[in-house]
């Protein structure tokens, strides 16, 4: 990559983990932090961790959409503003309720697909899937670093003192964006990058994707129902919240060398350890609607719990890349991004509305249940075949002859057209060889 292009991801990735840490960091506080308001109740705590989903999963597709009309940055720039508001609203809160509001205004902050968009139009085709992977992997790390922070800041400065830290770094990111991340100076094919609304109606009903759309909504709509309750079951363990961390530290080091094993089993059989991961989260909530006997069982639960989604996390997206039609990338993403933050929302409101209406034991026994149905849904996915994918700029019309050229060679699985921005979006097998494409185009390297 060249400078641009590392500047770029870096930058990005940036903003990306501070936004991110924002909406993450009060997951594993929240409920202990909130019994200090006078109107708490589960079911608030629940609708303010879940609360953002609803208005990301609303709202993500239509910000990426106005970045192409009006331009990335003024969209990145307002939603991080939106987000600072939220943040402010939260943190000088004096009920839950006004907490969850500012929850949901974090939420309508929905920046993603602006930021992903950015970045594929300040890299270059074959630099773009790097430039896409730092800012992919710094979402994970986010969530990493908001577990272990979140306690630690929290016991030192409440609730509140989160919020305010994530606004003021909303706001530092509004500068970042404007005068650190480069101005874009090439346009990239929207794509593999934004959702397309003439495209969104077909792949809301494409069976395979809808499996996966339907799988990350229940993943996190089940770690928005666990962190409910796991902050309270800590401190029921005399584990005070100022060492929450301590315990995360622990989970996290325990399920990442759980997702290497994971990994490697996945080097035989992607399909059978998808499915195993499945049934191993609807074990696991089996064991908690048994009770939380001591920490070490707690602990182990949770790791458990982390390998499996953390392996599942990681391979859905690529599952949504590989599957989705040539040029759809983009849209697809936007749809999958939607249903993965309104799974949160109906985590936070299930989770909190069942514990108090029939107990936290029905919330485990209602997420065990689901995973089993859950289970026979992945069963049904075919998706881990690795396919590349190609962007190809054309500057003279596509005939018919040279589409059935192109279907003639060996290997290549879909083509999509877009005559008004001169671009063909080719999806092919490992074996496709690009460079006899080109020939049929008459394309220079």
């Amino acid at each position: 990559m060249n400078s641009t292009e590392l500047r770029s991801a870096f930058s990005l990735a940036f903003v990306y983990v501070l936004r991110m840490l924002g909406l993450f960091m009060v997951m594993p506080v929240i409920a202990v932090s909130a019994q200090e308001y006078p109107d708490y109740s589960a079911f608030l705590v629940g609708l303010a961790i879940g609360g953002y989903g609803l208005t990301q999963a609303l709202l993500q597709i239509p910000m990426g959409v106005l970045s192409d009309k009006i331009g990335r940055k003024p969209v990145i720039a307002g939603g991080l503003i939106i987000f600072a508001v939220g943040s402010l609203v939260a943190a000088t809160a004096d009920s839950l309720v006004w907490v969850v509001v500012g929850r949901f205004l974090q939420g309508a902050g929905a920046i993603a697909g602006a930021i992903m968009a950015l970045a594929g139009d300040l890299s270059r085709e074959r630099q773009r899937p790097k430039v896409m992977a730092i800012i992919g992997i710094s979402i994970g790390f986010s969530f990493y670093l908001a577990l272990l922070l979140g306690p630690i800041i929290a016991s030192q400065f409440g609730l509140s003192g989160i919020f305010l830290m994530t606004g003021v770094l909303a706001s530092l990111c509004v500068f970042l964006v404007l005068f650190v991340v480069p101005n874009a100076k090439n346009i990239a094919p929207k794509g593999d990058t934004l959702p397309i609304y003439e495209d969104l109606f077909n792949l809301f009903r494409h069976p395979q994707l809808l499996r996966l759309n339907i799988s990350v909504l229940l993943l996190h709509m089940l770690i928005t129902l666990l962190f409910v309750q796991i902050p309270v079951f800590l401190v029921d363990l005399k584990w005070p919240l100022s060492t929450h961390w301590q315990v995360y530290s622990v989970v996290l080091f325990a399920s990442v060398i759980g997702l290497v094993v994971l990994m490697a089993l996945a080097a035989k059989s992607k399909q059978a350890v998808m499915q195993f991961s499945v049934a191993g989260m609807a074990i696991i909530f089996g064991l908690f609607v048994f009770g939380q006997h001591s920490i070490i069982y707690l602990m182990i639960l949770v790791s458990l719990f982390f390998t499996c989604f953390n392996y599942l996390e990681a391979n859905f997206p690529a599952m949504v890349s590989n599957i989705s039609p040539a040029g759809k990338k983009g849209s697809a993403m936007g749809v999958y991004a939607s249903f993965q933050f309104f799974g949160a929302f109906i985590g936070g409101v299930l989770s909190g509305s069942i514990g108090t209406l029939l107990g936290i034991q029905w919330v485990f026994i209602l997420a065990s249940i689901l995973c089993v149905i859950w289970l026979l849904l992945v069963k049904g996915i075919n998706g881990t075949q690795r396919l590349k994918r190609y962007t190809l700029n054309t500057n003279e019309i596509i005939t018919d002859l040279t589409l059935q050229q192109l279907s003639a060679l060996k290997g290549l699985v879909d083509i999509t057209v877009v005559p008004n921005e001169q671009v063909m979006y080719i999806k092919a097998e490992q074996h496709f060889d690009i460079q006899q494409a080109r020939l049929v185009l008459n394309l220079k390297e």
